[in-house]
């Protein structure tokens, strides 16, 4: 077997974009089916063009098939707190693109590895996933009092799922900043911008490291290969600059706040490229999801960092 067989759950736009991800570059999975909940839905419909089973009995059709591994979860967070006690009783590994957080938090160049033994891992949300490696990377040479991040994304991408779910966004976004990121405390921003035509996904984080002064050559090199780090999966990931450190007022004193400033262009599968706060997830998903296919097939640890 050099294949393993996987599922999404949700046939809306983030499921359905997901799917194409899978289907272009699928490595050691093999897509074998998309569930929804609506007989009616675009993304049964396209699957099913596409020739993969396509169901809409929801998680109930995934249960009964023991072959299928992984699960993609692309519903919402409140369904997933009911699908992951589910997919953990059916021995299927859960990848969940909801803020639900039934499982541990996940970004893939940054802790992926420590939870290849876990049934179940959360992708935070689209600003978790653009955001945090960027505090790491700080984190990793600068300790890091505080971190914060305002994700701006076009109003044309947030779907129902991303406007329910705004408390979930910034709570679960800020609980990422701290847990995995590194930071003593954490503070997320979501804006929806109206603008016509849509903007791309910006991001703009800011940090203010424990010690001064940061040592800055340092911290530049740790970011830059962050970047390079997440563009391996996410191509439209790109820094507009090199960090900015500025002495300014804060809590603790006087102290340097580092600034950057990041842009995320989707790859265009199924979503348009202004979406990309909807791509990160979707990439990000199909990452974590190769990583866990070679590592249940016994690939070695040189294959799973590749």
């Amino acid at each position: 077997m050099d294949k393993v067989k996987v599922a999404i759950l949700g046939s809306g736009n983030i499921g359905t974009d997901l799917m194409y991800k899978l289907l272009k570059s699928p490595g050691h999975m093999e897509l074998v089916a998309v569930v929804g909940i609506d007989p009616a839905s675009e993304g049964l419909a396209r699957a099913r063009a596409l020739g993969l089973e396509a169901s809409p009995e929801g998680i109930a059709y995934l249960l009964e098939r023991p072959e299928i591994r992984i699960v993609f979860d692309a519903t919402s967070a409140k369904a997933h707190v009911r699908h992951a006690k589910l997919l953990r009783e059916a021995g299927k590994i859960a990848i969940d693109l909801t803020p639900a957080a039934r499982g541990p938090y996940v970004v893939p160049p940054v802790n992926l590895k420590e939870h290849l033994d876990k049934d179940n891992v959360n992708l935070i949300t689209c600003g978790g996933q653009a955001t945090i490696p960027l505090v790491h990377a700080v984190h990793r040479v600068a300790p890091l009092r505080y971190a914060e991040m305002v994700s701006t994304v076009a109003s044309r991408s947030a779907g129902p799922g991303t406007r329910q779910n705004i408390d979930e966004f910034t709570f679960t976004t800020a609980r990422g900043l701290e847990a995995i990121g590194g930071a003593e405390r954490g503070k997320a921003i979501i804006i929806l911008n109206p603008a016509e035509p849509p903007i791309l996904m910006t991001n703009t984080v800011r940090v203010i490291p424990a010690e001064e002064p940061p040592d800055r050559e340092a911290v530049v090199a740790s970011v830059r290969a962050m970047e390079a780090e997440v563009q391996a999966y996410v191509p439209g990931y790109r820094l507009k600059a090199d960090p900015v450190f500025e002495r300014l007022p804060t809590p603790w004193g006087e102290r340097t706040v580092v600034s950057m400033l990041l842009e995320v262009e989707g790859a265009g599968d199924y979503l348009p490229r202004y979406a990309g706060n909807l791509d990160i997830m979707t990439a990000s998903a199909r990452r974590v999801g190769e990583v866990f296919a070679q590592h249940l097939l016994g690939r070695s640890a040189e294959e799973v960092r590749a």
